[in-house]
């Protein structure tokens, strides 16, 4: 009897212990069912409460045969759960906001470590993690990934860009001060500015912080398009 159950253990806890699917496999979801031509036309992608991949994923899409010029999919257990065309339109034009999935080269659990790093280096403790990958003012991919405590506060917010892994901005973390702050502080008198007599500190952080996310890119970097037409 023990020996049957060792075995129906050993048998259905991997099953039990598979992640939640990340981005790239969500947007594989919606190039299957809708068509690849679906994948030109992605405006954004957003996950909530992720441990650290979200149970479900709500895409964005283009599509200017519908009232306000976007339909909005979400895709959970490996399928289209849900479809619609929200009743709003999205914050700006869509026009020359899709994502070039040509550019992406970090899915979501790559963004999980880049940021995850990144709180441990700034001292932030956090429980879960939100996900909007959208275009930044340039047309370049980014991530913008929210870590939340136990209680679903905000903790912290780190911009990563999408293409290379760059760290761009930060806020709510190294000691309060965003990436601007820091900079603008740059240049000023020591004591002086927001940071007073631990900017330099703050400041090397930060930039130790970019380098160290350029060397966990490259170990977790991920091409779309060789993700979306492999076999």
């Amino acid at each position: 009897m023990w020996k049957s159950l060792a075995l129906f253990l050993f048998l259905v806890t991997p099953a039990l212990a598979q992640e939640n699917p990340t981005a790239y496999e969500a947007l594989r979801v919606v190039g299957t069912q809708l068509g690849r031509g679906a994948l030109n036309h992605i405006v954004s992608i957003t996950g909530v409460a992720g441990d650290p991949q979200p149970q479900k994923w709500k895409i964005i899409l283009e599509d200017p045969r519908v009232r306000g010029r976007v339909r909005e999919v979400q895709v959970a257990d490996g399928r289209i759960a849900s479809e619609r065309t929200p009743d709003r339109s999205v914050a700006g034009s869509t026009e020359g906001a899709t994502i070039d999935s040509a550019r992406l080269n970090l899915d979501s659990n790559g963004a999980y470590a880049v940021a995850s790093h990144t709180a441990e280096v700034s001292h932030t403790r956090f429980a879960t993690v939100s996900y909007t990958l959208r275009t930044d003012e340039r047309g370049e991919p980014i991530w913008i990934v929210t870590l939340t405590n136990k209680s679903s506060r905000p903790v912290g917010t780190i911009y990563i860009g999408a293409n290379r892994g760059t760290v761009t901005r930060t806020e709510g973390m190294f000691a309060g001060a965003s990436m601007e702050d820091v900079e603008t502080d740059y240049g000023r008198e020591e004591g002086g500015g927001i940071i007073g007599n631990v900017k330099g500190r703050i400041r090397n952080a930060f930039h130790r912080t970019q380098e160290e996310a350029r060397h966990t890119f490259d170990r977790v970097q991920r091409s779309f398009s060789d993700f979306i037409n492999r076999e």
